[in-house]
């Protein structure tokens, strides 16, 4: 398959999938230019009293072997340790990644330990047990949900961590839990390290909610996809081209990809509408790689947004207390206009 052949040049071609270099898909005939737990309650979210045992002093391991998380709780964090830092909560550093927040990393966990203990389902697998026998590393997989209105659109958020680990704790955890506190249904997704693997995860995955979206109580209508550097790149690869083209079932583009500091450069004419943003310090992905690419967009006629922020480097997540806290704002304002077309 061809696009599969590009996507295993790809791996190759990048460094750990995060660098601005021009990708492989080009192949395919794109066009190319360079502290609080909230409520889940009837989908209301309400602050509330600090619910949960951890805090910036809990150990990361005990966590991770929480009786309430089951087997899942391994997938919090990076199962590739030599990706991360620091014994505690409050210590917790991720290769690539800068300005993380021990409160968010804290209510994160705390807020998914009290859903739990509430009796609600905040992971599923996405592979059959039949699927993940035949193919163990399928074992590391999965998606966290991050419940909001009933009835109401849904994003899938994806971490960045070069093809090579997940980083979840600051990449698509945090975006997942705001979305969800703005009524919006958002799932993030632990999926197989490497460039093709991550891309039929994440087809996979969005077959998965299509076909349970009356059971997880999600609109299926204008959908996002979110990323941050190797997680942008795989949301613009299925915004370009679909979930069919890596496997998972004939379902349509999103209505919106919302990305954050990487240098891919490829996109069609019929991408969907892209938001991006980046700091003008990242040393990994360089923001007029990332201009140039809405701009030849824009010409096209499909609807853009992008922001660069004087100073900031690579992986700053929600950007909180940095000059570009409030991006998710005008990201998720920007998928509510698409909402409206």
């Amino acid at each position: 398959m061809k696009l599969a052949a590009a996507m295993a040049a790809l791996g190759l071609a990048l460094l750990a999938g995060c660098t601005p270099a021009q990708s492989a898909l080009s192949q395919v005939e794109p066009i190319v230019q360079e502290s609080e737990a909230p409520s889940r309650e009837g989908g209301e979210v309400s602050m509330a009293q600090e619910s949960g045992p951890f805090t910036t002093d809990t150990p990361i391991e005990d966590v991770k072997n929480d009786p309430v998380f089951g087997d899942y709780g391994r997938l919090l964090f990076p199962v590739e340790d030599w990706y991360t830092s620091g014994t505690t909560l409050g210590e917790l550093q991720l290769t690539w990644y800068s300005n993380i927040d021990p409160e968010e990393t804290v209510e994160i966990v705390n807020t998914l330990w009290q859903w739990v203990s509430d009796g609600e389902t905040v992971f599923y697998d996405i592979y059959t047990d039949e699927e993940k026998a035949a193919d163990p590393e399928k074992e590391g997989t999965g998606l966290f949900f991050f419940k909001g209105e009933p009835g109401e659109k849904f994003a899938v958020c994806n971490a960045g961590g070069g093809f090579a680990y997940v980083g979840a704790m600051q990449d698509s955890f945090p975006h997942a839990l705001e979305l969800s506190k703005r009524g919006c249904n958002a799932f993030a997704l632990i999926y197989r390290p490497g460039a093709q693997t991550a891309c039929e995860d994440l087809a996979r995955a969005i077959s998965f909610i299509f076909e349970n979206a009356q059971e997880l109580e999600v609109d299926t209508d204008c959908y996002s996809l979110w990323g941050g550097s190797a997680g942008a790149r795989m949301a613009a690869w299925l915004g370009s081209y679909g979930p069919a083209a890596f496997g998972g079932d004939d379902l349509p583009q999103p209505g919106a990809v919302i990305m954050q500091y990487t240098g891919h450069s490829d996109y069609t004419e019929s991408d969907p509408p892209t938001f991006a943003c980046v700091g003008e310090n990242d040393g990994i992905a360089n923001w007029r790689t990332m201009e140039r690419r809405l701009q030849a967009m824009s010409a096209l006629g499909i609807p853009t947004e992008f922001h660069h922020y004087p100073g900031l480097g690579h992986g700053f997540g929600l950007g909180t207390g940095t000059v570009a806290e409030g991006w998710l704002d005008q990201a998720a304002a920007f998928w509510e206009e698409q909402m409206a077309t």
